[in-house]
Parts: C-alpha cells; structure tokens; sequence
C-alpha cells in the first residue's frame, strides 16, 4: 500500500457540511458514504448532496493528496444502480464496494466505471468464501475488513480470535493477486483510545496497511502508528548497513540473526518510509 494511505475515514453522503471537515483532519482517504450511514428515505438526497459537492470535495482533496473515495450500496439493493451511474460521471479516485462475492459482477462494475480503483469491502461469509476469484476482478487495488457486518453474519459479537481466520485470508489473497495491502474494519470504541491503539497493534501483527475510520478523532493515532517508528527505521539502517559490510553473509543486529528475508524486510520498510 501506498505509505501514506493509512487512514480511511467515513462521511455520510447526508451531510455535506463535514466534507471539507473530513478532508481537513489529515485522513490520506474519505470515503462518501451512500450505504450503511443514509437512512433509505434519504438515498435520493445523498446522491444529490454528493453531485453538487463533488467537484469542490475532488479539489480540496487533490490539494491535500487525499483520495476521494463513494461507497455506494451493494449490488442486490435498488438503489445500487443509481449511485453507479452517478459515480461515473464524477471525478473520484475510487469505489468502496459493499459485500463484494461475485467476480463477474465486478468486472461488469469496472466497466461502468472505467479508471477508478475498486476498494472490496469484504464483509459476508460468501464473499469470503470467494475472495480468490473477488481479488483477482479487475480495477480492484485493495480489499477492506467489514468486520461488523462479518459478525451479524457469523451471528457473534467477538471482533478479536474468532475473526483471525478471516484475518489472514484477507491478508494472504490480498498478497496473492497483487493488491496493496489490506485495510482493517472501524474501531466502534469512539471514545476509548486504549481499544483503538489494541486494534491498530492487531491489524500490524496480521499484515494490514491501514484502518477504517468512524470518527475524526481516530486519524491522528492511525496515521502515526501505521507509520514506521523512529526506532524501526534505525533498526532498519542498522541491518541495511550491516549486511553493504558483511558482503552479502549472514549478520547479527541486536542479537537477531538477520538473513536474506529479514534484509528485505528492512528494505521494504526503508522503502515505504521514503
């Protein structure tokens, strides 16, 4: 992923007077949200909010290198088709696309939408039991965690071991076909900062790149601990540099034998920084 694309925040569509807001807290993406945040009495005016405002939203947004980013509702419901067409006549940089489970039916998506990237929000047992096909649909760059909507399926309330399966298949499937790295679920815990920093920790052990944001005040600590430490970094530069001395043999930095893996882990860790 992108080094700087670490924060996903949400707006609904409904309330145009926090677009700017949105863009203004440092997220490196915002996503418009037609679906779970508009009640369905207010489809209509969402899409009306969002066509009036797009075209200054895309340019407060190409200022601050934010993407723009319109999470339309899912293919089964009726308003689906409307947001697609709307979307294809706007100047966004990509679809966050709801309980994806059908390759075909996003290649179809694709086409009405040519050159934006899809961002699959992978969040119904079906579609996971489809990710190979899913991640591999064109014009997707990235796979999201829906874990709430996960859970209803699954018919549990523990976000923590019993989604690690699902976890890992995200992670492994989003490597597989190429995409950048995955993009963890929100953190429900608006106002518990120690449950945020848990869950940003969790989604690094698993691979992910990045969050979901629900609230303005989660950017901040998801932009700064996605981002490689000062420590990682000097950790880094002290592997790189061991191995230029030792000539390509295998070397011992704080005590850890580093070999050819574990190098370029450090590259790719000096790499993102840069």
């Amino acid at each position: 992923m992108s080094t700087r694309m670490h924060s996903f925040l949400y707006v609904p569509a409904t309330r145009p007077d926090r677009f700017s807001k949105a863009v203004d807290t440092g997220a490196h993406a915002v996503i418009v949200d037609l679906e779970d945040a508009v009640n369905a009495d207010d489809k209509d005016r969402a899409r009306a909010h969002l066509a009036a405002q797009a075209g200054a939203l895309k340019a407060a947004c190409d200022a601050r290198g934010t993407q723009l980013l319109v999470r339309i509702n899912a293919r089964t419901t009726p308003w689906h088709d409307e947001d697609v067409r709307l979307c294809a006549t706007l100047g966004l940089h990509g679809i966050v696309v709801p309980k994806p489970d059908c390759a075909q039916a996003l290649g179809i998506l694709a086409d009405a939408l040519p050159g934006k990237d899809l961002y699959l929000l992978v969040e119904t047992l079906r579609g996971f039991s489809r990710i190979d096909t899913i991640a591999a649909a064109p014009a997707v760059r990235c796979m999201m965690f829906g874990t709430v909507d996960l859970m209803l399926d699954m018919g549990i309330t523990d976000a923590d071991v019993p989604l690690h399966h699902f976890r890992s298949l995200i992670l492994m499937h989003s490597r597989l076909a190429g995409l950048e790295l995955p993009v963890d679920g929100v953190c429900t815990a608006l106002d518990d900062g120690e449950a945020l920093q848990g869950e940003i920790r969790r989604a690094q052990r698993f691979g992910f790149g990045a969050k979901l944001c629900v609230h303005p005040s989660q950017v901040g600590p998801i932009n700064a601990l996605f981002a490689p430490s000062a420590e990682d970094l000097a950790w880094a530069r002290r592997v790189v540099d061991g191995a230029a001395h030792a000539g390509g043999a295998a070397i011992k930095v704080d005590g850890q034998l580093v070999d050819a893996p574990v190098l370029e882990q450090a590259r790719q860790l000096l790499a993102r920084a840069r």
